[in-house]
């Protein structure tokens, strides 16, 4: 993925640095160029010194041609008004925000803007939206490390019995919506095609499930 981080603070430099070590193309803008000392020696991707809110910084950072841009500066209102510019005028698919102030969080929601508030997992959560989106929890639980979601079975999996998906202390099933109706898998229920499934899954765990969700027939 392409993604422009606005802000350089502790969330925004943490978040930059771990999606560069996973080979994302991550460009980092921050009004205060000596912010830049906050990414590591080595960080593969670009610093854009400038202010969020600037078109030319914006373009400078390939905003246009981007995949996702997160807003993390330590203004909320800087970060709304750059969520917005993101999503309005650059049409970016992926656009994220945080907020210090738990206050601010309606105004994003008016605006269809997902926030995160909490600082102390901020950055394991933005990752998880970016490069997870598809499983976004129903519910987390303590500080994000155990999750519920729901997800589609994918066809190749009709016939397989629910508890084969299970890894102990890693992934679960807990219930099954099967034509418009909610039952909780025995040990023997098998998955029908068209199942919504609902999985507890430990937060380190989402890479494995989204592997066996994603997979194709035969590969």
């Amino acid at each position: 993925m392409r993604v422009v981080i606005a802000g350089c603070g502790r969330i925004g430099s943490a978040l930059a640095a771990r999606l560069a070590r996973e080979g994302n193309d991550v460009r980092v803008i921050d009004q205060d160029p000596a912010r830049r000392r906050r990414l590591p020696p080595d960080f593969p991707g670009r610093f854009h010194p400038g202010n969020g809110f600037s078109r030319r910084v914006l373009d400078e950072a390939g905003t246009a041609r981007s995949d996702a841009l997160v807003a993390v500066t330590s203004h909320d209102n800087r970060n709304l008004v750059i969520a917005r510019t993101a999503k309005e005028t650059y049409r970016v698919p992926i656009v994220l925000a945080g907020v210090h102030d738990p206050r601010h969080v309606s105004l994003y929601e008016e605006f269809g803007i997902p926030v995160v508030c909490d600082v102390a997992w901020s950055v394991h959560r933005l990752h998880r939206m970016l490069l997870h989106r598809d499983l976004e929890p129903e519910v987390t639980f303590g500080d994000g490390e155990t999750l519920l979601f729901r997800s589609v079975l994918p066809h190749y999996l009709t016939g397989r019995r629910l508890r084969d998906l299970e890894v102990d202390g890693e992934i679960r099933v807990v219930e099954v919506t099967r034509q418009g109706r909610s039952l909780l898998p025995s040990r023997t229920t098998a998955a029908a095609s068209g199942d919504v499934v609902t999985f507890a899954v430990a937060a380190t765990s989402l890479r494995r499930v989204r592997a066996f969700l994603d997979r194709e027939l035969g590969t």
